[in-house]
């Protein structure tokens, strides 16, 4: 009887807890809004490693310690309330949406090749080659237009060609 009064017992005040989440939820937004929507939307192996270890590294910083089974249920429930408030604030605005999700970046535009958004958003001249075999496109002038989405995946749009008359 006592284990159960223990496991359902908080140790730090529940407002103390959704505050904590709170400043960690938005500092990992905005962390990981730096860090470039490649990265984000094409996950690597050792971008999934770095995203485990970022939750554990940020736990005891949101739980201050109580391990109890109310403390996770309140982050948790905290952490799906910040995320639905987030994502229905990008829906309503397109500012917070920029802010929050980004902007699609132009990385090809009829077959001309802008290396400094490849630069930028930090995409290798493999990585953009594969995308554009993916697409059918054996080389930039083949291109009418490569999108770098805000999900990661680069969107590419053949050129038509018209056989000479």
């Amino acid at each position: 009887m006592n284990t159960i009064n223990v496991m359902w017992k908080l140790t730090e005040p529940w407002w103390e807890l959704v505050v904590r989440c709170t400043i960690v939820y938005f500092f990992m937004l905005v962390l990981l809004r730096i860090s470039g929507k490649r990265q984000i939307g094409q996950l690597a192996p050792f971008d999934l490693v770095l995203l485990l270890v970022l939750s554990n590294a940020v736990q005891n910083a949101m739980n201050a310690g109580d391990n109890s089974l109310l403390a996770g249920i309140i982050l948790a429930t905290t952490l799906v309330v910040l995320n639905y408030l987030v994502g229905l604030a990008t829906f309503k605005s397109k500012q917070i949406e920029a802010l929050v999700e980004g902007r699609p970046e132009i990385l090809i535009h009829n077959g001309r090749l802008y290396k400094e958004a490849l630069n930028r958003e930090k995409i290798t001249q493999h990585e953009l080659n594969a995308a554009l075999r993916a697409a059918g496109c054996s080389g930039v002038q083949e291109v009418r237009f490569a999108v770098l989405e805000n999900n990661g995946q680069i969107t590419v749009e053949r050129k038509e060609f018209r056989p000479p008359s």
